[in-house]
């Protein structure tokens, strides 16, 4: 008697793969809800965590105990979109350009007409990777000529960029 097993083949571990990213959705955690904070600055939205505490005990008997209830905390939420009941996840399509209208309207950027990089080159023209490419590449973009675009450069001129205001 053998007890041997059959490996997937590359195409059925694909195949699993492409199905599994299909039809993964985003999952609240429990005792919480996504709630978002909105900001100074236009389209600035801090997604954050409203957690749900349990009450305290405060005194009473075993049978009839006291309890004081507490009031949820926020905090940051790290999980994205991911958490949202109301988001359409589809990692396809990838995450809504959230900082591309900031980055724009800061005129101090320009987009590329293709990527510039050797090695992008080459993986652009490898049709062997056309099967695992996103359906929408992210527009390339770079400083103007004579342009900082860095946060620092920024804060040094005294401009408090949306970035600066989503992370404080």
């Amino acid at each position: 008697m053998s007890n041997t097993t059959t490996k997937p083949s590359r195409r059925e571990v694909r195949a699993a793969a492409s199905e599994y990213i299909y039809n993964l959705t985003g999952q609240p955690f429990p005792n919480s809800h996504k709630v978002y904070v909105e900001g100074t600055q236009d389209n600035v939205r801090v997604g954050m965590r409203e957690i749900t505490l349990s009450d305290t005990f405060i005194g009473g008997t075993e049978e009839n105990p006291v309890f004081e209830p507490n009031a949820p905390i926020r905090v940051y939420d790290t999980s994205g979109p991911y958490t949202d009941p109301d988001f359409k996840l589809d990692v396809r399509k990838g995450l809504e350009k959230y900082r591309e209208k900031w980055i724009e309207s800061r005129g101090d950027t320009e987009i590329l007409d293709s990527v510039t990089s050797q090695f992008s080159q080459q993986r652009m023209a490898d049709e062997g990777l056309d099967h695992i490419r996103f359906e929408h590449l992210p527009k390339i973009r770079r400083a103007k000529a004579g342009k900082n675009v860095t946060q620092m450069h920024y804060a040094r001129q005294g401009i408090v960029t949306p970035e600066m205001e989503y992370v404080a």
